[in-house]
């Protein structure tokens, strides 16, 4: 498995999620089938607007912690620089 990072959001400039995980496909697959609970179910939070692989997951962590620490505005600038139509990139990972 490779670490990764990602951004959700519950529709285009909608509600954004940050979050990290060994296994990209599985954990965006358990997010789009409400199999984690918590802030992406409870705002319907599915659609993969972003991602980014990396080589470990201490990598990954700080990237994601990183993100977290910036704003919104900074995260919506990253999101449209690689996915200027809010486009779903789940199909695209498959």
């Amino acid at each position: 498995m490779q670490p990764a990072i990602y951004i959700l959001a519950s529709k285009p400039n909608g509600t954004l999620y940050v979050g990290v995980t060994s296994n990209l496909i599985q954990r965006i697959w358990q997010h789009k089938n409400t199999l984690a609970p918590g802030f992406t179910q409870k705002y319907g939070v599915h659609l993969l607007v972003y991602f980014e692989m990396h080589a470990t997951m201490v990598d990954a962590i700080t990237r994601e912690k990183q993100l977290k620490a910036g704003s919104r505005a900074k995260k919506i600038e990253l999101i449209q620089s690689f996915n200027p139509e809010w486009k779903d990139l789940y199909p695209s990972i498959l």
